[in-house]
């Protein structure tokens, strides 16, 4: 795998933030759980955090602890996909896709419960917290099969349309 496919995700996924979106309906995860498949170790921890880090350069910065968490939960997902190496099928995929979806929205909220002055710290407002941010974690579910069939199903056609044109070439041999 070339280093061009790295830095065209990390283009895409911060270009894909500046675009009219639901509230995180965005490539991020797919993007960290596509490198821990298919790129480095490194890149899948790397290329998530350098597309949010360009793109919130030019959006801009918030809670350093909030936004602490959620790059982490990228890196967390960068993991999840260097897991699914060796492991790869559409189950796996998917399963694997709802656990990195499922980890952002219990440390991120928990980050903005716990760093944020939304909610008071008791036990009821990290409830409250978690139940406020449902409509998110919807969009965040949504978001992330999105973007993961996308990449996955669009790496995986080409891949295999490469295999197709490569053996076709292989039977059909020239003839004078």
């Amino acid at each position: 795998m070339s280093n061009w496919i790295g830095y065209l995700l990390i283009i895409l996924g911060a270009a894909l933030r500046f675009l009219p979106h639901a509230p995180n309906f965005a490539p991020i995860t797919a993007i960290a759980l596509f490198g821990g498949m298919y790129l480095s170790r490194r890149s899948a921890i790397a290329l998530p955090l350098a597309a949010m880090l360009a793109s919130d350069y030019f959006i801009g910065f918030y809670n350093a602890w909030v936004m602490a968490s959620v790059y982490l939960s990228f890196a967390v997902s960068g993991f999840l996909g260097i897991w699914l190496r060796g492991r790869k099928n559409v189950a796996n995929t998917l399963g694997v896709t709802l656990v990195a979806s499922l980890q952002f929205y219990l440390l991120t909220n928990f980050a903005v419960w716990a760093f944020g002055t939304l909610y008071p710290k008791t036990p009821a407002g990290l409830l409250s917290s978690y139940v406020n941010a449902l409509p998110f974690f919807r969009n965040t579910l949504l978001g992330d099969v999105f973007y993961v069939g996308a990449l996955f199903g669009t790496f995986e056609l080409v891949r295999y349309l490469l295999v197709l044109k490569d053996k076709k070439g292989q039977l059909t041999p020239h003839q004078s």
